[in-house]
């Protein structure tokens, strides 16, 4: 027996088709849209995260490089807060100072004598804000963004360590 199936049937097959596939299509895209921002959301927060993880881990590995008796200090100068990692050459005591300004961390090296000015130092990376303060034997570097911070215990605490 041969099913003739009428023209309307055909339409509605059709129709209803056409919209499945319209369906599919909206949830690929909607799909596709909201992964898109995920990726984004984790990008910048894993960007933010290494960008505070490096500053400090920067920081840390320079303390832990210098750290000799009475040679770690924080210090104010030209009215920023500056890590002074001091250090004896040939008779002569270098400093190296690191700090925070306009969004970056920077490093400056130069003879303790010299009056440089902490604008001749060199950028070192953009970064949160870093704070830096030392109560005792402890120094603490925080930054800001995500609030990572590290406590640091100088080892080499001057006279009472000899």
């Amino acid at each position: 027996m041969n099913r003739k199936s009428s023209p309307k049937g055909q339409v509605v097959n059709t129709l209803f088709t056409m919209l499945l596939f319209l369906v599919f299509v909206l949830c690929a895209l909607f799909t596709v849209l909201i992964g898109g921002r995920v990726y984004e959301n984790i990008n910048n927060r894993t960007e933010s995260t290494y960008r505070s993880d490096v500053a400090l881990s920067y920081i840390a590995n320079k303390v832990r490089q210098q750290d000799e008796a009475g040679m770690v200090d924080i210090a104010e100068k030209e009215g920023i807060s500056v890590l002074q990692l001091k250090q004896e050459i040939n008779d002569s005591t270098y400093m190296t100072e690191i700090y925070y300004e306009d969004g970056k961390l920077w490093e400056l090296f130069s003879d303790e004598a010299s009056n440089i000015s902490l604008s001749d130092g060199f950028e070192i990376m953009e970064c949160s804000a870093v704070a830096m303060k030392k109560e005792g034997r402890m120094l603490c570097i925080s930054t800001e963004e995500n609030g990572s911070s590290i406590w640091l215990s100088l080892r080499s605490g001057g006279q009472a360590d000899e």
